[in-house]
């Protein structure tokens, strides 16, 4: 009698499995809870759990299976953040089910209290960074939150928007250009607007290099310049550089058109006061809730977050607001 062979192909079914183990187990659905708002390395969530390196490792390869992690490299450390749900693909809805659920969970104290000693440390740790480094942050102040450190996650985020092709995008701040190419890439007709002739001839040195024909690079002031909108505003490491960022903000987003997208990359709240004089920041970061909060102000609905950290002890949040179709409180191109 012949017996047929196992049909050892991979079945969709296989990855409505992986989720649902990885989903099985409270563990994992807590680290799942910790990454909300942050993100951590193995060392950091095995603190935080109170388990062993080799134990916390297997429960993120589980997670990462399923794709409810994700991961980013920094030198030699690798640092784990919840993957964004896709609905478009199977398993997505359920994914995005999961999360809404566990953001309900409460973490056990001690986990809460473990959790807010890495993040002491982490601040400890930036503070020897910086004092070690502090002498070269005049020329480079990038070493805090520098794009590679976030394009990653923000290019995650831009790219589930979604955008048509005739849309349309402002960086406003866009510093040396740097990802003016990616934008260009993504859109229509690319604006970048700074009050810095200096910057703006970096930005244009990288326009000319990448061929950039479809970015307009204008020398403005983003609160005062009127009549000037995209389908989607960027602002990656700026808010902070303004005296009132909850005004600020409100200007910004009139710049965003109905169905518009505003993405915000900045740090979280921080202690490091040093960061004023040598990085000239105006603000020490920005706590996640006051960002929300100045956004639904403006007329924004704050969408989906990302959360990065850094090795030397900082925290960058990637932030989705949109604005309601219909909304007529904006300004048009």
């Amino acid at each position: 009698m012949n017996l047929r062979a196992p049909d050892l192909s991979h079945q969709a079914s296989d990855d409505l499995a992986a989720l649902c183990k990885a989903g099985g187990d409270p563990l994992r659905l807590n680290v799942l809870r910790a990454l909300a708002s942050d993100s951590f390395g193995v060392l950091e969530l095995a603190q935080i759990f109170a388990i062993g390196q080799s134990g916390m490792s297997h429960h993120l390869k589980v997670l990462a299976q399923a794709d409810l992690v994700a991961t980013r490299r920094e030198g030699n450390a690798i640092f784990y953040r919840r993957a964004l749900p896709d609905s478009l693909v199977l398993g997505g809805r359920m994914h995005s089910a999961l999360l809404d659920e566990v953001d309900s969970l409460h973490l056990p104290l001690d986990v809460q209290a473990r959790m807010a000693i890495v993040q002491r440390q982490r601040a400890a740790a930036s503070e020897d960074f910086f004092s070690r480094m502090e002498q070269k942050f005049r020329a480079q102040q990038d070493l805090i939150a520098g794009l590679p450190q976030y394009r990653e996650s923000l290019l995650a985020l831009l790219d589930k928007l979604s955008f048509g092709a005739t849309a349309t995008a402002l960086e406003v701040g866009p510093g040396d250009g740097g990802f003016l190419p990616e934008l260009a890439r993504r859109f229509a007709q690319v604006t970048a607007l700074d009050n810095s002739p200096a910057m703006l001839e970096l930005a244009r040195q990288v326009c000319q290099r990448e061929q950039l024909g479809n970015v307009r690079l204008e020398l403005a002031d983003a609160l005062t310049t009127s009549n000037l909108g995209a389908d989607c505003v960027v602002l990656n490491m700026v808010l902070h550089h303004f005296s009132d960022p909850a005004q600020a903000l409100k200007q910004l987003a009139a710049r965003v058109q109905p169905r518009g997208s505003l993405l915000i990359t900045e740090l979280c709240s921080h202690n490091q006061s040093w960061a004023r004089e040598a990085c000239g920041d105006v603000w020490l970061g920005f706590e996640q809730e006051d960002l929300a909060r100045w956004a639904t102000a403006a007329g924004l609905v704050p969408g989906e977050s990302l959360y990065v950290g850094l090795r030397n002890g900082f925290q960058i949040q990637v932030r989705h607001f949109s604005r309601p179709a219909g909304d007529i409180h904006h300004r048009s191109i």
